[in-house]
Formats: structure tokens, C-alpha cells, sequence
């Protein structure tokens, strides 16, 4: 039997797994990220998680190769980091390919994250059988990718799929993570939602999105407004998207995907004012593979570089 690795390298946690025929995860392996501790140390826990799925695999197991969805925008060329965020300090510049592909002595692919989740949901979950899917995820920030045929869309840069960066009229004036204002994430990812709710209620105590997302369920007029607007806001860009994409399905991830039925409806009405009437029957669904779809995307990316590879 043939399989491949698939890591998923986010700020605070590795997850790893093996991955058999048609996207199961046969095996998992975790550990938190060493951020603190820099690159090294973050490299040196995938590795130490790989050997011990690989110690575990039966004789009967051809492992192909690994494949890493990682934070951070990755260069397709060398599968280095171009840019990353201070969640794993020191990570822009690190070499993730050339470092595991010498200490794992095997073929390592490398993607962003969030395009790794995309081609994973694309392949083997909610997408699967659609030629050209949009993935859009809303959590702590806002993201997504175009999968087409298989293929993430990375872009010439690899930075294809910031949809958090994208101009909205429900932002205008409140400042955006990216260091820019008016853009999307800056009232439709989990901390705007909560920001919103603080301003709208003056209750300061407030940081977590579920907690708005109960407040709001209890009858809470100002939770119900913040996640109106954040799922609004979502589905007026998802709208802005179908328009310019034409995908064959757009589905949706992240945290904010669990924010219940209030959020999915002003995300649902707010795309269908947006879109084209042409594009009035393109499903918008939940992401079906959850915490799975990186590891189990990032598998598919290295399986379909092994077999790429002249002989």
C-alpha cells in the first residue's frame, strides 16, 4: 500500500499524519510549536513527528514523500518562507524543503496552510468530484484558495488567496492586520467580530468569538449585530468572488464556519444580493474534513510530485 505525510505547521500546534488512498488519514501524531525556540527547533519537531508515523507504519506501507502545509507565504520555486507573521518569530527565510528533504531522506513538498486545507477539502472532502472549487476560511483571519483540477492557484508571489485583504464597505476606517484599513478581515474574522461587539455593547471583557457567538444565541442585540455583520461582510466578498471566479462550488472553513445558523444566513442572503443571477445556483457549503484537510492536502501535493517526477 502506498501513502504519504501530510503536516499541517501552524504557530501553536504540529499536527501530523499518514495518508493512504483517497485522503484517509491512517495514522496522526502532534506536538505544540516550539515558536519560541525559532526555526530550528520548529523543523526539528516536524522531523521527530514524521520518524515516529513512519516507525509505526507497517512493512506492508510505501511511504512516498512528505508534504507540508505551512504557515506563512511559501515560495514554489524553493519551498522557502517568503513572508511569515510574529506567530513563529524568525520563520521568513527558513528553507523548509531543502531542510526536511535532508533530514527525512525523502521527497518534501511544500504549501501554504491554508491552500494545503483548500486542496485537501478540494480532493477528498466538500469539493470532491468539482473541477474548479473556491475555499474561503474565516477564523482568526481570512483566507482561502482557488483549487483548479487539482492544482492550488498559488500565484506568481504564492501570496493568491489573502480574500481577508480585500476592500469591503462594511470596513472602511477600522485599521486591518496587514498594517492597511477597510479590508474585510478587519470585521469579519473572529477578533473584528469581537471588536465590534466591544464597541457595540462597552463590555471590554470580551475576546473570544464563541463567546459572542453564545451572547448572541442568548438574545444579545449586540452579539446578534456583530455576527450579522461578520457573515455579511463574508458573503458580500464570497459574492464579489463567484462573480469574478465562476468556481464550481465555494466552501467554507475556519472557526467561524461553527458560528451557527444567524452567521450562515447573513453570509447565504449576503452573497445571493452580490452575485450574478447566472451564478444563483453555485452551492456555498461547510468544509467537511475539518482539523484532517491541511495534513490530508498536503499529502496530495507530495503524492502528485512523486509522480510527476521523471524517472
Amino acid at each position: 500500500m502506498r501513502a504519504a505525510i501530510g503536516v499541517d505547521l501552524g504557530g501553536t500546534k504540529i499536527a501530523a499524519g499518514l495518508v493512504g488512498a483517497g485522503g484517509v488519514v491512517l495514522d496522526r501524531a502532534s506536538a505544540p510549536t516550539p515558536a519560541a525556540q525559532g526555526p530550528g527547533a520548529v523543523l526539528d519537531t516536524v522531523v521527530d513527528l514524521v520518524r515516529s508515523l513512519l516507525e509505526r507504519t507497517g512493512g506492508d506501507v510505501v511511504v512516498s514523500g512528505c508534504g507540508v502545509g505551512s504557515a506563512g507565504v511559501i515560495d514554489a520555486v524553493s519551498g522557502a518562507v517568503s513572508s511569515a507573521t510574529d506567530s513563529l518569530p524568525g520563520w521568513s527565510g527558513t528553507r523548509v524543503r531543502d531542510v526536511l528533504t535532508a533530514a527525512l531522506a525523502m521527497p518534501v513538498a511544500v504549501v501554504n496552510d491554508v491552500h494545503a486545507h483548500a486542496l485537501g477539502e478540494a480532493l477528498h472532502g466538500a469539493g470532491a468530484g468539482s473541477p474548479t472549487v473556491l475555499m474561503v476560511a474565516a477564523g482568526t483571519g481570512v483566507g482561502g484558495a482557488l483549487v483548479i483540477d487539482g492544482r492550488v492557484q498559488s500565484g506568481r508571489r504564492g501570496v493568491s488567496g489573502h480574500f481577508g485583504h480585500v476592500p469591503a464597505i462594511e470596513a472602511v476606517g477600522r485599521p486591518c492586520t496587514c498594517g492597511g484599513s477597510g479590508h474585510v478581515e478587519a470585521v469579519a474574522s473572529g477578533p473584528a467580530m469581537c471588536a465590534v461587539y466591544r464597541e457595540l455593547s462597552g463590555d471590554a471583557s470580551v475576546v473570544d468569538g464563541r463567546e459572542v457567538v453564545r451572547r448572541a444565541a442568548d438574545g444579545d442585540a449586540h452579539a446578534a449585530a456583530s455576527v450579522a455583520l461578520a457573515g455579511g461582510a463574508l458573503g458580500r466578498m464570497i459574492g464579489g468572488l463567484l462573480n469574478a471566479l465562476d468556481p464550481d462550488v465555494v466552501i467554507v472553513g475556519g472557526g467561524l464556519a461553527s458560528a451557527g445558523e444567524a452567521w450562515w444566513t447573513a453570509l447565504r442572503d449576503a452573497a445571493g444580493a452580490e452575485r450574478l443571477p447566472l451564478l444563483a445556483d453555485t452551492p456555498i457549503v461547510g468544509a467537511a474534513l475539518g482539523a484532517d484537510a491541511a495534513i490530508v492536502g498536503a499529502a496530495a501535493l507530495v503524492a502528485a510530485t512523486v509522480m510527476e517526477e521523471p524517472a
